[in-house]
C-alpha cells in the first residue's frame, strides 16, 4: 500500500507533503526487512533526490550496503554526528562487526543500547559482539536482557544458548535445548561454539 501511494504521488517538495518523507522511509525499511536490499538502495536513490542530506537515509544506505556485503562502500557513506535513538552508534557497530573488530563493535552497541534500552535486537547485537570479543559472561547478561524483551525472537534465544555453551554453562544450554527439542539446532550451535572457542 505504501509503495502504491508513493508511486501514484506526483513529485513534491517536503514542505508540500510533510508525511511523504516518513512514508518513503517506511517503504525503504520494509524493503530491507523483506530481504530486498537492492530495492532499498533504489528507493534511497530516489528519496535522496527529494530529500538530500537526510541523516536517517544515510543510516539506511549503510545498512543496505552491509546487507549486500559491500563493506567498503558502506564505510564510505558519511554518517550524521548522532541520533537520539542511538542509530549512528548501531550502524558504527555493524560496520565494526563486519570487519571482525568485536570489542569496538560491542562498545558501539552498548552506546546504542543505552540510547534505546527497550530495543531487543540492539541488545542482541551487543551480546553477540561481547561473545565474539571473548566476554562470555557479559554476553550472557546482555542476551538475557534481550530475551526478556523479546522472548519470541529465535535469533536472540539461539545467541543466548550459544553464549551459554561458549561460557562453559553447558547444563543451562542443554536445558534450553531440551525445551526446544531441535537436534539440528543443537548441532549448529555446538559447531559454532567450537569455532568461536578456537578464535574463528
Amino acid at each position: 500500500m505504501i509503495a502504491a501511494l508513493l508511486m501514484s504521488a506526483a513529485p513534491v517538495h517536503a514542505e508540500e507533503a510533510p508525511d511523504m518523507r516518513g512514508l518513503y522511509l517506511q517503504l525503504i525499511r520494509q524493503a530491507r526487512s523483506d530481504g530486498r536490499p537492492r530495492a532499498a538502495l533504489a528507493y534511497l536513490d530516489d528519496f535522496e533526490r527529494r530529500y538530500p542530506g537526510d541523516g536517517e537515509a544515510g543510516l539506511l544506505r549503510v545498512n543496505s550496503l552491509i546487507d549486500l556485503g559491500q563493506i567498503d562502500a558502506a564505510e564510505a557513506v558519511p554518517l550524521p554526528a548522532a541520533t537520539a535513538d542511538g542509530g549512528v552508534f548501531a550502524v558504527r557497530g555493524h560496520l565494526l562487526a563486519a570487519r571482525g573488530r568485536w570489542s569496538e563493535a560491542a562498545a558501539c552497541y552498548a552506546d546504542a543500547s543505552r540510547a534505546s534500552p527497550a530495543d531487543a535486537l540492539l541488545r542482541n547485537a551487543w551480546g553477540y559482539a561481547l561473545l565474539r570479543a571473548g566476554q562470555a559472561g557479559a554476553a550472557i547478561e546482555a542476551l538475557r536482557g534481550a530475551r526478556d524483551l523479546a522472548p519470541q525472537i529465535a535469533v536472540i534465544r539461539n545467541n543466548l544458548l550459544l553464549a551459554l555453551m561458549v561460557g562453559g554453562r553447558r547444563a543451562e544450554a542443554e536445558a534450553g535445548l531440551r525445551r526446544i527439542g531441535d537436534e539440528a539446532l543443537r548441532g549448529k550451535l555446538a559447531a559454532e561454539a567450537a569455532r568461536i572457542g578456537k578464535g574463528g
